[in-house]
């Protein structure tokens, strides 16, 4: 039922969009400089001002180069970048304002009718900026406190997004090229009625550069959208458990991070209901393609995913079910992932990246795609059809080794942050499966390019499995799945499974 719903979603908010501006307030005839040196902050907000007191209009970034710090979006306005203009932000910490959360470049709060548009440039300078403020805290003008000595960098809330829209309806970003964030690239915080389209986000400039982060968020339409990260790339997130992101389609992205790619978490207190994501391209990405995580208490249900294509990818799928920041757990269910492939390679995939994930504390194997719940608390409804990893093999005894006598030694490690490598090693190299009830497996191929000593599926204490058609090609060994405290399984086609 829940797919016809999403579908319902698709077609009612393809429509969304600003109506046109009825005047333009070019932000030179307020007194910008184009020189990328003058601080035009004061000049742009007077356009921006003017702009709302007249009903609404558009405030023109014509070509030129203009420094600003930070800017506050009003009702029925459109900071429209022209192509060939760029907006910088200032690398001076002091002219960035938190008008609600975070600071921000471009930020709104309780606003309506708003945009960001144009085929221009928003530049954070973001490396430049986070510098000037490790320089601040070692001159001693910043307190210890706001320092993060464990990944020596000043803590997130110092460092400026480029767009922050905090509880602001009919939100349209179009066209703009995002670049050098100084933390995350763009957030829309408890708002409605979203359009991104056709925005190309280039930062991996500093640490937690998410590209698009949705957090508490209704009828949210992403769309052609290309993503080059150095943190999540299209993130979905929860922070209030009175809330949750509903409705959301996102489509026809290319993502490339060096984090996840597609992410629901972490932070999942409320939830996320009612999402379809398809025709996503993802490369050259350190975690997971898709990582679908309710580990705050949150209930995630009804999700569809489905055409997605990763190459040069860490991890295929990852979906969590945990209990991290609440006493109570919340709930993973009716997810369904669809025409899906994805080459895992042996070698870190993000060595080109300026900004590369953390390496593990620990020898390990390559990980499997994993499904996990809690004793007692299980993902429910998941269905995976026709989909093609290719693993790279080369799982050796020697580096990491976990019998299969030793299942009920790996870890549960509920209250950690959510990861594919959270479990330590694994005893599989495609499929680790735990605490699950109602799972089918329909046209699955796993290919395997080098020998693993490992078998390609284990399931442990899981409830009502279906396998349809399942393919295991370069593994020679008699056993491809093992089936642990695991109940009311159907399987056909066996067969294939030795398939070499």
């Amino acid at each position: 039922m829940y797919r016809y719903r999403i579908l319902l979603l698709t077609c009612s908010i393809v429509g969304i969009t600003l109506s046109s501006p009825a005047q333009d307030f070019n932000i030179l005839d307020f007194g910008a400089l184009p020189d990328g040196k003058s601080l035009n902050t004061e000049a742009i907000q007077v356009a921006i001002d003017s702009a709302h007191a007249v009903g609404g209009g558009r405030v023109v970034v014509p070509p030129g180069k203009f420094v600003s710090g930070s800017l506050i979006l009003k009702s029925g306005v459109n900071l429209h970048v022209q192509q060939g203009g760029t907006l910088l932000g200032s690398i001076d910490p002091a002219h960035y304002l938190k008008l609600n959360r975070w600071k921000g470049l471009i930020m709104a709060d309780g606003q309506a009718h708003i945009a960001v548009t144009g085929r221009g440039v928003i530049d954070g300078r973001g490396r430049e900026l986070a510098l000037h403020l490790d320089s601040l805290f070692y001159a001693g003008q910043i307190d210890s406190i706001h320092y993060n000595f464990n990944q020596m960098r000043p803590k997130y809330y110092l460092r400026p997004q480029l767009i922050e829209f905090v509880q602001c309806q009919h939100i349209e970003v179009r066209n703009v090229t995002l670049k050098n964030a100084a933390c995350w690239v763009q957030t829309h915080h408890e708002c409605d009625y979203i359009v991104i389209d056709s925005v190309t986000t280039l930062s991996d400039a500093y640490w937690n550069n998410d590209g698009i982060d949705i957090q508490d968020c209704r009828n949210v339409r992403i769309t052609h959208c290309f993503v080059n990260s150095a943190d999540d790339g299209i993130c979905l997130k929860s922070h209030s458990a009175d809330l949750l992101c509903d409705s959301i389609y996102v489509a026809n992205c290319t993502v490339r991070t060096s984090a996840s790619a597609i992410k629901f978490g972490t932070r999942s207190h409320g939830g996320f209901r009612n999402v379809h994501i398809e025709n996503i391209k993802v490369y050259d990405t350190f975690r997971s393609a898709i990582a679908i995580e309710s580990v705050d208490g949150g209930t995630l249900e009804d999700v569809l995913i489905e055409n997605v294509t990763a190459t040069n990818t860490g991890n295929a799928i990852f979906i969590r079910l945990g209990k991290r920041h609440t006493k109570t757990v919340g709930a993973l269910r009716n997810v369904v992932l669809r025409n899906i492939e994805v080459e895992v390679p042996f070698e870190r995939p993000d060595y080109a990246y300026d900004i590369r994930g953390p390496e593990l504390e620990f020898f390990h194997n390559p990980f499997p795609s994993s499904i996990t719940g809690i004793p007692g608390y299980p993902v429910e409804n998941v269905t995976l059809e026709n989909i093609r990893i290719r693993f790279p093999g080369r799982g050796n005894k020697g580096l990491a080794y976990l019998s299969l006598s030793r299942l009920d030694e790996i870890p549960e490690v509920e209250a950690k942050y959510p990861e594919f490598s959270m479990f330590g090693e694994l005893p599989a190299w495609g499929f680790y499966v735990r605490h699950v009830k109602g799972l089918t497996l329909k046209n699955i191929q796993l290919e395997l390019e080098a020998p693993d000593y490992r078998p390609a599926f284990v399931f442990d204490d899981v409830t009502g499995l279906r396998i349809e058609d399942l393919t295991i090609q370069g593994d020679a060994k008699p056993k491809g799945i093992i089936l642990h405290n695991t109940q009311e399984v159907f399987v056909e086609n066996m067969e294939s499974v030795l398939k070499q």
